[in-house]
């Protein structure tokens, strides 16, 4: 959502996903996402050839239209969602990182609620990964309550975890053997900012083939702070740059590398879109000071085009 005032919004992790989702919803009633499976999660469309005995003939009879009763148990979709935790997930270097001033593994968390809220409304299935240098945390995806629990769980306990040097990018390692671990056709939903010290953009790629093999749809947010991050927008002056991954230290005024970082920063980004264009990846470039829009419109979409 555009510039969002979230101190009047629940910090509660789950309180603030729904308080987010059901806004997301309100402001799309007007929009080509109407009729989609959202206000009536409880109902899906009724395909020609299959029993009768479940149609809700009382909505039939409001709108002329047949709908299928579905039970908890039912899903459309299963939706693993996958959370890099390393080091370089802490930028920015804030103290006590809040909603209103996100780093990125706090705006990985609550987009990663927010999704999970949306699921359950629309009795999909989810299932939470954390990696950092290897897995860290995986569930299965399911639709239950309890489970939900579990995974609300997991975030407020990655929210609670302190920051530590070290904890190195090691995506191929860990998306493989989630890859492994998933034996249905799934989403895969991956808040990432794509920075590992050690392995080129070729090399991280290598492990999607495994999970396009596998006949896994993937959504690729590509997390980032524009202003610092990507336009270098420093006063000018010297100042000490650490690498939040190797601990490497580096002291230059940044107005003097600017220019060439913003055309590296552009470099390394086109060939991101070319690699999961080649993979068949939705690539979706996400602001982490711009809100949850962004997320929930390209999920949505994707969700309409696939399942």
């Amino acid at each position: 959502m555009s510039k969002l005032d979230y101190s009047k919004i629940s910090s509660n992790i789950e309180l603030f996903a729904r308080q987010i989702v059901e806004g997301f919803i309100t402001g799309k009633h007007k929009s080509p996402y109407h009729g989609f499976s959202v206000e009536f999660a409880e109902h899906r469309g009724y395909n020609p050839g299959e029993t009768t005995k479940h149609i809700d003939w009382k909505l039939y009879g409001r709108t002329d239209k047949l709908f299928v009763k579905r039970y908890e148990e039912e899903t459309n979709l299963r939706c693993q969602l996958i959370i890099d935790a390393s080091s370089s997930m802490y930028y920015p270097k804030i103290k006590e990182p809040t909603l209103e001033e996100p780093n990125k593994l706090l705006f990985s968390i609550y987009a990663s609620a927010v999704m999970m809220n949306l699921l359950k409304r629309q009795r999909d299935a989810v299932g939470l990964s954390i990696f950092t240098d290897k897995l860290e945390v995986h569930t299965s995806s399911k639709t239950t309550e309890r489970h939900h629990r579990i995974l609300y769980g997991e975030l407020d306990k990655l929210l609670s975890l302190k920051e530590s040097e070290g904890r190195l990018t090691e995506s191929s390692y860990a998306l493989d053997q989630i890859s492994g671990l998933l034996h249905k056709r799934s989403l895969i939903i991956i808040f990432t900012d794509f920075i590992h010290p050690y392995r080129s953009v070729d090399e991280q790629f290598e492990v999607y083939k495994h999970l396009k093999h596998n006949k896994h749809e993937v959504v690729l947010f590509y997390l980032n702070e524009q202003i610092t991050e990507q336009k270098l927008e420093f006063d000018n002056t010297p100042y000490e740059f650490v690498d939040l991954e190797s601990g490497e230290e580096l002291k230059l005024n940044p107005s003097t590398y600017k220019e060439k970082y913003r055309k590296q920063i552009k470099e390394h980004l086109n060939a991101l879109k070319l690699k999961c264009f080649e993979y068949k990846i939705d690539f979706i470039e996400v602001d982490i000071n711009k809100g949850f829009d962004t997320i929930l419109n390209a999920y949505l979409l994707k969700r309409r085009k696939v399942f």
